[in-house]
């Protein structure tokens, strides 16, 4: 599981070895509590445990571009798996590094409908039938084994098959699995930024690696606030997997550039955030259609007409 954009600076870092639950509570929590363009999440599986407790053999890492407030943090993450835990905690100085492609060792594809999201190692067991993603991930967010990607890429799979999009936007883009996603399936230009300029030159790069250059040109922008993505009533297609927080941060800019009958897919979501953020987007004109939760995350599919949601 990985969450967040480390930062460009990321020199300091905070281990804990615990179980998975709590692993995954651990980074859950930080990226709610901090800012995602500052600090960043991973929880994985050692890949042999050296250490005295191992009965469990899980790693959370949590990356700062600023030296953290040992005792606060120590204090957050205790909520999480308790105090007698939380004493566990090390932190220390990194260089900066890929630590996402460190933590993706060993991992093997991910499938998602026609979507296949794999890295070099894995280009042959894409089918002939299948979309395969070849994803770098370098210094951003976004490999496809996250739930909250595998969520949209769902979603985005089930829109093709009933419909066309005109014109589709990946907001916050992080390595660009959606817009690429989008590219390949569409071969057609598809609108992508993020707020993180590694991001967008992961994107770029994956871009080139798919062959599909032509199509996917990101843009560091906050939003859709940047020149070639603000567009007035012109997308039917918006992808947003961000935080909630930024997500209705999000809300009224996100609806001026849908069209009238745009879809939204949105996550980055604990089940805890989805009533706040479907407050935000009801506010705006866009009700739920349905929703689906993959590893504790939940995607929503949005549009412009009511209906009953639905939950996979």
């Amino acid at each position: 599981m990985l969450e967040g954009l480390p930062p460009n600076n990321a020199a300091f870092v905070m281990r804990l070895r615990c179980d998975e639950d709590q692993a995954r509570a651990v980074a859950d929590l930080v990226v709610e509590t901090f800012d995602p363009a500052d600090t960043a999440a991973a929880a994985f599986e050692e890949k042999s445990s050296t250490a005295s407790w191992a009965a469990t053999p899980w790693m959370v890492e949590i990356y700062f571009g600023h030296e953290p407030d040992k005792e606060n943090v120590r204090a957050l993450v205790a909520t999480a798996v308790g105090e007698e835990l939380a004493q566990r905690i090390e932190f220390g100085r990194v260089e900066q590094k890929d630590w996402v492609g460190a933590s993706l060792e060993g991992l093997s594809a991910v499938r998602a409908g026609r979507f296949l999201v794999h890295g070099a190692h894995d280009r042959a067991r894409a089918k002939a039938n299948d979309i395969g993603l070849e994803i770098e991930a370098a210094l951003a967010f976004g490999t496809g084994h996250h739930g909250t990607t595998r969520g949209c890429l769902l979603f985005l799979d089930e829109i093709l098959k009933r419909r066309r999009p005109r014109a589709a936007i990946d907001v916050g883009c992080g390595t660009g699995v959606l817009s690429l996603a989008l590219a390949r399936a569409l071969r057609e230009k598809v609108a992508a930024g993020d707020i993180d300029a590694t991001a967008v030159a992961a994107t770029r790069g994956n871009a080139l690696l798919n062959g599909a250059g032509p199509w996917l040109r990101p843009v560091v922008a906050r939003g859709v606030d940047h020149p070639a993505l603000d567009r007035f009533r012109h997308y039917d297609l918006i992808l947003a997997n961000i935080l909630a927080k930024p997500l209705r941060r999000l809300a009224p800019s996100l609806a001026r550039v849908a069209t009238p009958g745009a879809e939204l897919v949105l996550s980055g979501l604990l089940a805890r955030d989805v009533p706040g953020v479907l407050t935000a987007y009801r506010a705006q004109g866009f009700w739920l259609w349905r929703r689906r939760d993959i590893e504790g995350w939940a995607t929503l599919l949005l549009r412009r007409s009511g209906a009953a949601p639905r939950k996979l």
